[in-house]
């Protein structure tokens, strides 16, 4: 069975286009993800086993935005000229969704988070301390092979190429974490912007933006050329997006966003804002960010949050960050123009561009 995405010329009065759009997409992902946790084969494994899959079950449906699967179907409506979607690249978004939570559940335990999508992230639910950290890291290994087991299952033609190319995005982004997490012991002096970038392009605009447009092209048998051209997109509003959730884990609201919005500055990331700030500090405003941001946790309270904020605030860090924010935004919105445009395909793309770069969760 077959489903179409919403018109573009949606009749007078319903929800604009672009939520509809997504609302659809949570609809179906969503349902998909709850079947992929019916597993009659582990139901009678153990019942300790069943009770971590009904949390994990939990996790991963709370609400959320769905971006990768909305890029999919997105992708795929390009590739075919048309907005209708096949059921298996439902599932197969689903899968996708389902490999995002496995990394989302190592994430949490590696950057010690205490909040994820307005809740307790899994190792939390699961037991306290290192019993829980080690418990997720466990389900979320289950979660990496079942989401392979689903998007290869979904029947599509050359998913095998497809998923293999997504598993090297994958390792990338594997080496865009791990530089997030060294580059938070080197001393700011030591970190350039560059190296701040190229984290944004490994961790987050490659695995999270161009992989799941292009595979959904790969998979809609799209030219070599509309495959280029959505990997740059999927480069420019990634990095748009990374940039604007560094400003949001330094400046944000954790009641918006879900997360903790001192997160970014008790785990000591340099981010972009950071390094762009102590790239324009005074000898004295350097030595102090420095000294903040070396500050053991415990000594990172409310005031010298306050004063990181100041600092990378007064020397432009901020204002920098939200200029590359727009500039990628725009690149990401001028490449959009040489693509096709089925049923207004490119106009909710467009849309989601815009709202992606000025989020404010």
């Amino acid at each position: 069975m077959a489903l179409t995405l919403p018109d573009a010329q949606p009749p007078t009065g319903l929800l604009p286009l672009e939520q509809a759009w997504l609302q659809l997409v949570q609809t179906e992902v969503e349902t998909s993800l709850a079947e992929l946790f019916e597993l009659p084969d582990e139901a009678g494994l153990d019942v300790r086993w069943t009770q971590a899959l009904t949390q994990a079950r939990a996790y991963t449906l709370r609400p959320a935005k769905r971006l990768r699967p909305a890029l999919v179907m997105a992708g795929h409506c390009l590739a075919r000229g048309s907005a209708v979607v096949p059921s298996g690249l439902w599932r197969f978004a689903a899968g996708l969704e389902l490999l995002h939570t496995f990394l989302l559940i190592h994430d949490d335990v590696a950057d010690q988070a205490e909040l994820r999508r307005g809740a307790p992230p899994l190792h939390r639910m699961l037991a306290p301390g290192r019993a829980g950290e080690d418990l997720a890291v466990v389900v979320g290994d289950h979660l990496f092979a079942r989401a392979l087991e689903v998007m290869l299952g979904s029947g599509l033609t050359c998913v095998a190429g497809v998923v293999q190319y997504y598993l090297g995005v994958s390792g990338h982004t594997a080496a865009g974490q791990y530089l997030d997490l060294d580059l938070g012991r080197a001393p700011l002096a030591e970190v350039t912007l560059f190296q701040t970038l190229r984290v944004a392009h490994l961790k987050t605009a490659r695995y999270g933006f161009c992989a799941p447009l292009v595979c959904a092209a790969m998979l809609g048998g799209a030219s070599s050329g509309l495959v280029e051209e959505l990997e740059r997109v999927g480069r420019h509003v990634g990095l748009a997006y990374q940039l604007r959730d560094d400003l949001l884990g330094l400046f944000g609201d954790s009641n918006v966003a879900g997360k903790a919005a001192d997160g970014d500055f008790l785990q000591g990331k340099r981010t972009f804002p950071v390094l762009a700030a102590f790239a324009r500090a005074t000898e004295a405003e350097r030595t102090e960010l420095e000294a903040l941001w070396a500050l053991p946790v415990e000594q990172k309270d409310a005031a010298a949050l306050a004063r990181a904020r100041a600092l990378v605030e007064s020397c432009g860090g901020r204002a920098a960050c939200e200029r590359m924010v727009v500039r990628a935004s725009r690149a990401a919105r001028r490449s959009l123009q040489s693509l096709p445009n089925p049923n207004g395909v490119r106009e909710l793309l467009d849309a989601l561009i815009a709202r992606l770069a000025h989020r404010a969760a």
